[in-house]
């Protein structure tokens, strides 16, 4: 009977592996079709491209080097002119030699961990740390090296543990053996619960591999093409939406390796439901028969699970902080992405300046001509328009981009007819893309406020009105995003997944192209983020800066002579302590990421002082506000009538406008156009 069962089992898992097998080849010759025929830049699959999908495929798989050992890359290094062949030959057996690698050194890890439980690590200065950067990482030398790895990482959580209890050292010395065995159980345990959630993703271990091949090779062709699953296309979707089906709910994991729910949604299903709370521990989730325990799983697998299509009403089980456990079954109903909403603020003792944050260039398929953020900007902007605003500032910090034809009817508010972009396909033919409306909404002074951060979208939007001579842009350089991609199916029923693929470049009208470099400002502010490396240009296999013929002109705004505005602007920086101080602590961000640390013992006193140096290094490099405002910012009379009914709006709103009112960003912009309107005059 033993023997009957255990056939059973064996067939069962091989028929699932077969089938499991059968996808990954048909999604590996789809994706292949697809970058070929719309991938804007399709490169040969030659010994080129394996060298590059090898390495962006092995960083995939351990990103931080925490499993692999070098023998194990030295193994896998006969592949590394291979991947190619296998490609061109539709081979698709060559990763279970990375699955079973894989899975042996998480199973070492996981030994080793439990060996821990019952082994006292050398806290007596034996072992040592260093912070070093992620190119000086490397992968343990053999199994020793990984033991030693891991002891010092169980080592150093402990103390940290410990000194997070209880900062006094003498009082943590006194009882350093019960303290510490509790502490190690602690650690050890979420530890190897985190490994039990990186194996419990949804297909596991195999989904996994196969899911980092077929990125490294969309990755190989350019940064923003990716591999979704349908959960992920609709995660994704719903992020560059202001509206979305939701229950309301915010996850986070405590210490304890336990989902709780951080926050509830005012006017959401768990909101109206009234009977869930936050600090509820989440223990299961069930819809449709199918039930997903939440313990040892990551925060993305709760997401996942409550953001597929057809689990429109779950039943959760949550622990409340009493103990108790109870049911709650919701369904999701449509709730306004508070991420994307925009208000507009007035600036200044007299109230003349109108300010606009625009947090990304989402949509909203449910309004009648689809438009999102331009529709909600434009009654914002009606708002304040109402209210005689003198000059404008467009905030488009942290804005990562979104919908390009949101971002077009944008431009188009500020212009009068003219072309807008150029495009350039997979085919290499180039097309103009006009605004064919006549008149602007708004003919004042503008200034788009930017920093490193803004990308794709945002910066098509500073780049077109910089252009046309429409508004100063003032920051620091932008991304350098300058592609568009698409969602293409891989097959016709989607069962197979999707890709997020490159399949334009978009230009300036001017021909010229900020792809890999940025928009430069006119005016700079240093920033605490500068100079970090995080920009376009140092991702691997970024597409290149170019340009193309313009086949339309353009009419530009009125030239302007900036040179007073530019030397005000110098000599306030050049007197403005906090400007300074942030140029400094930038040098010193730049270091503590770039620099190697000095090595330090794992012992109680030195990870006290090195904890010490670090936060107050921190506390340097982002020193807390200063109470005192530096501009006074206040609702429009529209704003106010609504928060006047809305109580619960009231504090989160006074939130935000005591940050605006200290934001030294705004309050410089606010003195450039008033600058600008003084030039006017």
């Amino acid at each position: 009977m033993y023997k009957h069962l255990l056939l059973l089992f064996l067939l069962s898992t091989s028929v699932s592996l077969a089938q499991s097998d059968s996808i990954f080849c048909k999604q590996l010759v789809a994706v292949k079709q697809l970058v070929k025929n719309n991938h804007y830049q399709p490169k040969v699959i030659n010994d080129s491209l394996s060298k590059g999908v090898f390495n962006l495929f092995l960083k995939g798989l351990d990103p931080d080097k925490d499993y692999f050992l070098k023998t194990d890359i030295d193994q896998f290094k006969s592949d590394q002119l291979q991947f190619d062949n296998y490609l061109l030959s539709d081979n698709c057996d060559f990763l279970d030699t990375y699955k079973t690698v894989l899975l042996q050194r998480i199973n070492d890890t996981k030994t080793i961990l439990e060996q821990l439980n019952t082994t006292v690590p050398d806290y007596s200065g034996g072992l040592t740390l260093q912070y070093s950067p992620s190119k000086f990482i490397t992968y343990p030398k053999d199994y020793q090296g990984l033991q030693k790895m891991l002891e010092k990482l169980v080592a150093y959580k402990v103390i940290a543990n410990l000194l997070d209890s209880n900062d006094a050292i003498e009082v943590i010395k006194s009882n350093f053996s019960t303290l510490e065995v509790n502490a190690r159980l602690d650690v050890i345990k979420n530890q190897l619960c985190k490994i039990e959630q990186f194996t419990n993703t949804s297909g596991g271990i195999d989904r996994y591999v196969k899911d980092a091949f077929i990125n490294a090779y969309l990755e190989y062709h350019d940064p923003h093409s990716v591999f979704f699953n349908p959960t992920e296309k609709l995660i994704y979707e719903t992020s560059l939406s202001s509206n979305q089906l939701s229950f309301g709910i915010t996850t986070e994991k405590n210490k304890e390796g336990q989902i709780f729910i951080a926050e509830i949604t005012p006017g959401s299903a768990a909101f109206n439901n009234g009977n869930f709370e936050t600090d509820d521990i989440i223990m299961s989730l069930t819809a449709n028969g199918v039930t997903l325990n939440t313990f040892c799983i990551s925060n993305h697998e709760i997401e996942a699970f409550s953001n597929k299509e057809d689990h429109k009403t779950v039943t959760f089980l949550v622990k409340k902080k009493n103990g108790t456990e109870q049911t709650i079954t919701i369904t999701k109903t449509k709730i306004k992405v508070e991420d994307n909403a925009i208000k507009g603020y007035l600036l200044g003792e007299n109230q003349d300046l109108g300010y606009i944050k625009i947090p990304s260039f989402y949509t909203n398929d449910e309004s009648l001509n689809g438009r999102g953020i331009s529709s909600d900007f434009a009654k914002e902007l009606y708002k304040l328009q109402k209210q005689h605003i003198d000059a404008l500032l467009i905030d488009l910090r942290f804005n990562g981009g979104g919908s390009m034809q949101e971002a077009m009817e944008l431009v188009s508010m500020f212009i009068d007819q003219g072309p807008i972009t150029i495009i350039e396909t997979n085919l290499k033919e180039t097309y103009t893309i006009r605004d064919s409306k006549r008149g602007t909404f708004f003919n004042k002074p503008v200034v788009v406020l930017v920093n490193s951060y803004s990308a794709s979208a945002s910066e098509f939007f500073a780049s077109a009105m910089q252009d046309y001579n429409r508004a100063l842009i003032v920051g620091s350089t932008t991304h350098g995003k300058s592609s568009a991609q698409s969602i293409l199916a891989l097959d016709d029923t989607g069962n197979l997944g999707f890709c997020k693929i490159t399949v334009e470049k978009f230009y300036r009208i001017t021909g010229q192209s900020h792809q890999a470099t940025g928009v430069i400002p006119d005016i700079k502010l240093p920033s605490i983020y500068d100079n970090l490396d995080s920009g376009e240009g140092y991702l691997d296999y970024a597409l290149t800066k170019d340009t193309v013929t313009p086949q339309m002109g353009f009419r530009p705004f009125k030239t302007v002579d900036y040179t007073s505005i530019f030397s005000n602007n110098k000599q306030r920086l050049a007197n403005n302590i906090n400007f300074k101080d942030i140029a400094k602590n930038n040098l010193k961000l730049r270091a503590s990421i770039f620099e190697k640390g000095e090595k330090y013992q794992l012992t109680l006193e030195v990870i006290k002082k090195t904890r010490e140096t670090k936060s107050d290094l921190y506390f340097q490099i982002f020193p807390e506000q200063d109470d005192l405002p530096l501009i006074k910012v206040s609702n429009t009379k529209a704003t106010q009538k609504l928060l006047d009914i809305n109580k619960e709006d009231q504090t989160l709103n006074a939130d935000i406008i005591t940050q605006l009112s200290k934001d030294i960003y705004i309050a410089e912009s606010y003195t450039i156009l008033k600058d600008l309107l003084n030039l006017k005059n």
